[in-house]
């Protein structure tokens, strides 16, 4: 069946979600078209204030809707939990870390063309300070996740700093956000050294 032009647009868009298939599009397409006019604008309009209000954290590269998020604001830097993406921070959180973190933006992967200079190794050496007791590695456990848990072990051994990985219990190749929160709870418990 064709849909009319409008609607074949409201779902071609929809079906660029990650995740969405062609059938889910179409449903989220026709909640939209059930619903009143307002609560089409009501959801563009918060659509556009994410795009416009939120940004990177200027210290960990969060998400966040001021320069600095809150999360370092408020807590101590004596942990500093690496991971690759903002989106990683509120499945950490959910599993009970309390410290601060730093995200990389992605992992080495030359494959992918992404080295050194494409993510925030330097700034998180620079942010390596004396009362830095630990880092703990939060990378997806894949090949390229162990790249960087190890070149960035190698960087950091000369501060005189801790630095651990998340342990087993997320399964190889998986990816971070779609581990449960007992799995990942347990993973940041028993952490190893590198």
């Amino acid at each position: 069946m064709r849909y009319p032009d409008s609607i074949e647009k409201l779902i071609h868009k929809f079906s660029l979600l990650p995740g969405v298939g062609k059938k889910t599009a179409a449903r989220y397409a026709y909640f939209i078209i059930e619903n009143d006019k307002h609560f089409a604008l009501d959801f563009c309009e918060k659509i556009i204030e994410v795009k416009d209000k939120v940004r990177l954290c200027k210290t960990c590269f969060a998400l966040a809707e001021d320069d600095e998020c809150s999360i370092c604001k408020s807590r101590g830097h004596e942990v500093i939990c690496v991971a690759a993406y903002p989106k990683d921070v509120a499945v950490l959180e959910k599993a009970g870390f309390r410290g601060v973190y730093h995200i990389l933006g992605g992992c080495l992967s030359p494959l992918e063309g992404r080295g050194i200079e494409d993510i925030r190794i330097k700034e998180l050496l620079r942010r390596v300070v004396d009362s830095t007791k630990e880092i703990i590695v939060a990378l997806n456990p894949d090949i390229e996740g162990d790249a960087t848990a190890l070149y960035l072990a190698k960087l950091i051994k000369p501060f005189d700093i801790k630095v651990t990985r998340l342990a087993t219990g997320i399964s190889m190749g998986s990816d971070i956000e779609y581990a449960d929160e007992v799995t990942l709870s347990r993973a940041i418990s028993q952490r190893i050294n590198l």
